[in-house]
């Protein structure tokens, strides 16, 4: 009864079916998280660990099917490790080594030539909790350990790992938190009113409201920017501004999708309260499982502030777990590397993810020399805050996006064959601006900034 109902909105829609499971997945967590608020908030910790558990393995066979038993199986082993190798560095490596050759095995089976909603899709947010968890475990037993918020000082059972692994406000798209955060709401720590259920109902309905208008954002300008169109001859008969126009405007609809389902997501964290930040100055805040700086995301002129907005969590996850524990290296670029090549592979095995996070890192790179150049210049300074600004913030603006969308087309598109000719119907765009960008600062650094002011640079 329900698969020619669900068939049929979405062809209502517009959508694949399997998008508007997910999006109804979601939706559903507000019910759950209520029923969670109005009758089980003061229930002892093992029924809150089955309520968290049954629900997310109820949203999980409503997406995937019977293929729900790969999470399963992922966080079973996850258990064992811990419980039966202990507190030691062989429990990360193994934990490590499992969980990612599970998550790119199933990539390596299910793979096909396009972005498909599947099981690989909420199992590679699991794998990050599971591999995170088994660091924080790790931690707990180190005097000094640098993560002592998330550090865990006991092996959690059985039905807490898998309370925390399928909590339905974190398991088909994340946001992700550590265990330590998941015991705190069920200890009813989470609220801005001790020992009741927080106040939290309209900080979440303005993040579903404001995902919600993403929603209808996407859906309205989406269809005039498939990704269809870049493969065409059409596209490729376009005048040169307009080919990049296009991608552009693409890019900035097409991440729209990701930025509904995680506020969407968010608002379900925030009103079962595992949201909660504390209060700061006498205010509550609800931001703990933000994925999304919004306003940010779209002022921004910046390549790092547009990073910064995006699927935070996930970032903060990699620079907690990846970046941080490069330390030893003595080399931030080398950490940054590293730190990026994880994810990369973790996205998956398309040779367009490589591509994506290596422009992000060149990005990153010629824009942090630009930034030094404008700062150490007294020439560009003034520019900067000159009347001149508004004009110069929509010609950033614009190159910033139009890099942004260079960038993306790859993490689209997937295989070589449809990003390649994209890249090539506007000439590596991307590249060659970057290259002559990265080999032109010296000169520029030359030509505007005092001698001194250079001196002073090189030293630091």
């Amino acid at each position: 009864m329900a698969a020619p109902l669900l068939k049929s909105l979405a062809e209502s829609l517009g959508s694949p079916e399997p998008a508007v499971r997910l999006i109804l997945s979601l939706v559903i967590g507000y019910p759950f998280a209520l029923v969670y608020r109005w009758f089980l908030f003061y229930q002892p910790a093992t029924v809150l660990h089955l309520f968290h558990t049954l629900s997310g393995l109820a949203l999980a066979v409503f997406n995937f099917g019977p293929q729900v038993y790969h999470s399963a199986v992922c966080v079973l082993v996850q258990f064992l490790m811990l419980r039966l190798m202990g507190r030691t560095v062989t429990t990360v490596l193994s934990s490590f080594v499992f969980q990612m050759v599970y998550l790119l095995a199933g990539y390596y089976y299910t793979a096909t030539e396009e972005y498909d909603i599947k099981w690989t899709m909420p199992h590679c947010v699991l794998t990050l909790k599971l591999i995170g968890l088994s660091l924080d475990y790790y931690d707990g037993g180190k005097e000094r350990s640098q993560q002592k918020s998330a550090a865990l000082t006991s092996v959690p059972s059985l039905l807490e790992v898998f309370g925390f692994s399928y909590f339905y406000g974190g398991f088909l798209v994340g946001p992700q938190f550590t265990l330590q955060s998941y015991k705190k709401l069920v200890a009813r720590e989470l609220t801005d009113t001790p020992g009741k259920p927080p106040n939290s109902a309209l900080p979440a309905m303005r993040r579903f409201a404001l995902g919600f208008l993403f929603l209808v954002i996407y859906a309205m300008f989406s269809p005039y920017f498939p990704d269809s169109y870049f493969l065409t001859d059409e596209f490729e008969a376009q005048p040169f501004w307009y080919r990049c126009v296009f991608m552009l405007l693409w890019a900035k609809f097409n991440l729209y999708k990701y930025v509904t389902c995680w506020l969407i997501a968010e608002g379900v964290c925030i009103l079962s309260g595992l949201g909660y930040n504390g209060a700061v100055e006498g205010k509550h805040r609800w931001d703990a499982c933000a994925n999304m700086k919004v306003w940010l995301f779209e002022t921004t002129p910046r390549f790092q502030g547009t990073i910064d907005s995006f699927n935070i969590n996930t970032n903060e996850w990699a620079a907690r777990n990846v970046f941080k524990r490069c330390r030893f290296l003595g080399n931030k670029a080398m950490s940054h590397i590293l730190t990026l090549l994880f994810l990369t592979v973790w996205h998956g095995l398309h040779s367009g993810y490589v591509i994506c996070f290596s422009m992000e890192f060149l990005i990153i790179m010629v824009e942090k020399q630009f930034v030094a150049l404008v700062n150490d210049s007294p020439t560009l300074t003034k520019l900067a805050n000159s009347s001149l600004y508004p004009l110069l913030y929509v010609v950033q603006q614009f190159i910033h996006w139009l890099f942004m969308a260079y960038s993306l087309v790859p993490f689209c598109l997937l295989t070589y064959d449809k990003w390649l000719r994209v890249h090539m119907s506007v000439y590596f765009l991307g590249h060659v601006f970057f290259l002559v960008a990265f080999l032109s600062v010296p000169y520029l650094r030359k030509a505007l900034v005092p001698k001194k002011e250079r001196g002073q640079a090189k030293q630091d």
